[in-house]
Parts: structure tokens; sequence; C-alpha cells
């Protein structure tokens, strides 16, 4: 038997692109990790979320572990809603859906906007999860540039004008990280976040707006899009993978009734329950703002080791974004091919993510890798970087 004849069309096309994630290498045994996007296992609040499942099934016996059952599942919807509004973001209850993580919320957008004919608009780089998920539904795609204020709007709107003049179908939507973007770190300046808006209404797109690290900025927050949205144009998926545990899978999607009915309509049951209980019993007992300003404090000490570390171990042409929040630092070479350069940096014991991944051209991202402070302690930071340095110095060398 074939099992492969019995694939839609649009899985067999999907099934085209390379698997998510194998081009991940084994990690050697102590490799510093700046490749790695997720928390040190010192800020995951392991006590407290043992608490929480104790104090959940003190409370409410088995009625968390049935597929509906625990009240606080209710809760939880109430407690984002209350997070949303602190950031000037209304949402009633039909204009939120809770998901497993940011990525289900992506899956199921694109599942409802997008076929095999759909064009959409991308940053690039972006977030590498989410150009594989856009991938298994269409293969047209405009990419937009990223500099060190974030997405070029001038270019997207030269872009839009240019496929417009000519006929051409436009975007149905744009998926932008505008707050501490992953892989770049960048932020998108408030004249930018207007003008995407303005954009939006005037070519009749929509607005995925990707905003999992906003909460984690080093002076001041940046005010979402969908917190400047007057046309519901922006569907805003938000996560609290990032602050408070990633295995947790709790995300949402916030957007006009419409939309959330029909992500619903394909989301069905595939929630979780004890999770989500779990994570409202969670919130009820801690104070987020306290934890929000600790992992700002060490994310910032962590971060301000690695750019000390860059400035004194990497050579004068390499060159990076200064971001102002988040996980990430976004690191150019000049004429060295990061995925070769990964071999010997981790020979040395040192990890990050070549920058290919994140293009939807992968040649566009040869010379960029992305760093990680989330994950290592600083003075595992500096040795990091002081390996790769001079990984990367040998090699310019031999050229």
């Amino acid at each position: 038997m074939n099992a492969e004849s019995y694939f839609s069309e649009n899985i067999k096309s999907a099934l085209k692109n390379d698997p998510p994630g194998e081009w991940m290498p084994k990690l050697p045994d102590k490799c510093i990790r700046l490749s790695s996007g997720f928390p040190a296992p010192s800020l995951v609040p392991v006590e407290q979320l043992k608490d929480a499942v104790a104090s959940l099934l003190e409370e409410e016996n088995d009625l968390p572990l049935h597929y509906i059952g625990s009240p606080k599942v209710a809760k939880l919807k109430e407690q984002i809603q209350e997070r949303l509004q602190e950031h000037d973001i209304q949402a009633s209850r039909d204009e939120l859906l809770i998901t497993s993580g940011a990525c289900q919320a992506i899956d199921l957008i694109a599942r409802i906007l997008m076929d095999e004919s759909t064009v959409i608009a991308i940053e690039s780089p972006t977030y590498m999860e989410a150009l594989e998920i856009f991938q298994n539904y269409t293969s047209h795609f405009v990419t937009v540039p990223v500099d060190e204020h974030g997405l070029d709007t001038e270019m997207l709107e030269e872009m839009l004008e240019e496929r417009k003049r000519k006929g051409v179908t436009l975007p149905q939507f744009l998926y932008t990280i505008p707050t501490f973007q992953n892989p770049t770190g960048t932020t998108m300046s408030t004249e930018r976040r207007k003008h995407v808006l303005k954009l939006a209404d005037k070519y009749d797109f929509l607005i995925v707006e990707d905003d999992a690290y906003r909460e984690l900025y080093f002076d001041k927050p940046s005010i979402p899009l969908k917190a400047m949205d007057q046309e519901d144009r922006v569907l805003y998926v938000g996560s609290l993978s990032k602050v408070v545990a990633t295995g947790m899978r709790i995300g949402w999607v916030a957007a006009s009734p419409e939309f959330i009915t029909a992500l619903s309509w394909f989301k069905k049951d595939l929630g979780h329950p004890f999770a989500q209980a779990t994570m409202a019993s969670f919130l009820e007992n801690t104070d987020m703002e306290k934890r929000l300003k600790s992992l700002r404090e060490a994310y910032k000490i962590k971060c301000d080791a690695l750019l000390s570390a860059l400035e004194q171990y990497l050579p004068p042409s390499v060159s990076w974004y200064v971001p102002e929040g988040g996980y990430f630092v976004w690191v150019k070479t000049e004429g060295i091919d990061t995925s070769e350069l990964l071999t010997e940096a981790l020979s040395d014991g040192v990890s990050y993510v070549p920058g290919q991944y994140f293009f939807l051209n992968q040649q566009d991202g040869k010379a960029f890798l992305r760093l990680s402070f989330s994950y290592e302690n600083p003075k595992e930071i500096d040795e990091g970087i002081q390996k790769l340095g001079n990984v990367l110095k040998q090699m310019l060398s031999g050229k």
C-alpha cells in the first residue's frame, strides 16, 4: 500500500517542505545554549505551579480532569481579558479564544483565512514556526524587510501600490511581530505602527499581530497594534509561555466575533482543560506584576551580558541590533555562512540558530544568526560568546 496516495493534494504539497526542526543538530553535552528561545529552569515557577495543581485538585477534586468540568477554565478567560485591558485591548468573551499556545492560534488563523491561492505578507526575517505553518497552506508570499525600527512600512506600501497598479492579487493579511521581534529583537516604531494600520485600511488587508514577548520590556511598554486598531482588522495573538511556562501551552486570539466563531468552529474541543484550570489557579495566587518585574530585571541582566560580550569578543566586521526587551539578539556577519559556522561552534561547545531558517528565501539569511539570552546565565553567556568569537575569527582568517 502507498499511504501517500491517500493524502489530499494540499497535504502532498505541504509535505514537500522540509520537516519542522529537521535542521536542528543534536547539541553536545554541556553545550552553552544560545539557541534556546525559552526560559532558564530557574525562571520557571515550578513550586508555584505545584501549589496551583494541589490547590486546584483539593478544591475541585475530579472536575478539572474532565472534558468540561472546572469553572476555572472560564475564569482563565476572564483573567486574560483583564490582562488585555491593562494593554488597552478591550476583548469581550465572544472576542477571545483560548488556544494551546500561540502556534495553535496561528495555525487556526491560517486555516480559516488561507488556501493554496492565498497571498500573505510576512516580515523578512520572521518567526520560523509561523513560516512553516503558512507554507502548509500556500506558496504565495510577499516578503517585507525588517530593520532596526521593525517592519519597513515604506517598503510595504511600495509593494502594495505596485501590485495594485499591475492588477496583481493583494495580500489577504500581514503577519507581524511588532514588539521584540523573533528573530531580530527589534521593535516597530509608533509611527510605523500607525502607518501599517492606515495601509491595512487603504489596501484592505488584515493584520495578524503576534505579541508573545511584549511584557518582557526593559524600559517601557509599546502600544499593541490591536490597541490602536479602529477597524477591527487586527487578530491579536498572545501567550503566557514566555512569562509563566512554555509547556503549559496557554495562548489566545483576540479578534472580532466573526473571526472567533470561525476559529472556535475548527478548534472544537482541542483545548487542555486541566492546563487551563491550573493556569487560572496559578494566576489567582500569583502577583503577576511582581513576577513580571523580576523577569524583566533578570532578562535585562542577561541581555546586557550578551551585548557586552559581543563588543568584547566578536570581530569588528560583525554587527547586531540592540533589543529593548524579549529574548533575542540578531547578528550579521560579513561573508560567513552561519550554517557552516555552526558545525565548528558546536564542536567548541556553543549553539545558536543560523539565520537562513527565518527567511522564505534561505539564501537571504546565510550571513545572519540568532542568539538567545533567555536560557543561560550571564557567566555562561560570556563564555559562549567568547567561544563563538574565536570560531568566527578563525573562519574569517581562513578566507
